[in-house]
Order: structure tokens, then C-alpha cells, then sequence
């Protein structure tokens, strides 16, 4: 997701939570341990779910520290005026363990005010210091 994109801090999200990536587990088994630094998601993909999970707990500290320090931002600033309702992952190439690099498609949904919109991303990871983070959207 882009510097641009903002979040707005979802209703008490619990580790007993379905968690917001997607997957079906409980946040407290799926995002929740990435984010709270107790492990490093294993594929950009997971990444991706994680970070799409960041923006919706509102965790600008685990967004930082997931991007590339080539293109991290000197901070975040959420839109509390957003509500993150879902997010689609439309393709990823190469990201695996055996990877270096690989790419995430995914469409992100939202609500403004009421209005239902979504932001498509094409999205490129890298390995830094042998864990994946986010580089920069393609296009």
C-alpha cells in the first residue's frame, strides 16, 4: 500500500478476532504474532495479508518497519476516516522462501462516509537482512 493510503483503527480487534488479512484464523495465530514482533511472515504474500492487517489495527510501527528502507516514509498518518472492509489477492509471483523478490496483486476494499471503494495494487517485495518487506507498487 502506498504512502498515500490511510487507515482507520477497526473496534477492538482481539487475538481471538478472525483476522482481517483473510486467511480464517484467528488474528492471535495469523497477523498478530508479525505484528507484535514475535516472528516474520515467511512469503510476501504474507506479508502483504499482514500489512493489509497493519493498516486496518491502525500499526504504523509494524508498517515502517516492513518497508524497504530505501522507500520507508519518515512516518505514517492515518485517515480515520476510513474503514478497511476486505482485501482480495488477485496473484503473486515468485516471493517464497526460495525467492528474493516476488510480487503481490491484490484489491484492498474500504469504506469513506458511507462509500465503497477499493485500491488495486500491484505491489513489489524484497528480502532485507533475509526477511521480506514491501519495495514499491509496480506502475
Amino acid at each position: 500500500m502506498s504512502r498515500r493510503t490511510s487507515a482507520r483503527r477497526a473496534p477492538a480487534i482481539t487475538a481471538t478476532s478472525p483476522c482481517p488479512c483473510g486467511l480464517g484464523a484467528p488474528y492471535g495465530d495469523c497477523c498478530g504474532p508479525f505484528h507484535q514482533g514475535r516472528g516474520a511472515a515467511p512469503t510476501a504474500e504474507r506479508l502483504m495479508r499482514s500489512r493489509y492487517s497493519a493498516f486496518v489495527v491502525g500499526d504504523a510501527a509494524y508498517l515502517l518497519r516492513t518497508w524497504h528502507s530505501s522507500t520507508r516514509p519518515p512516518g505514517l498518518d492515518f485517515d480515520r476516516s476510513i474503514t478497511w472492509t476486505g482485501l482480495e489477492i488477485l496473484g503473486a509471483t515468485g516471493g517464497s522462501a526460495f525467492h528474493s523478490e516476488g510480487t503481490v496483486e491484490f484489491r484492498a476494499h474500504y469504506e469513506v462516509r458511507g462509500q465503497a471503494d477499493d485500491q488495486h495494487e500491484l505491489s513489489r517485495f524484497v528480502r532485507e537482512d533475509g526477511d521480506w518487506v514491501y519495495l514499491d507498487a509496480v506502475g
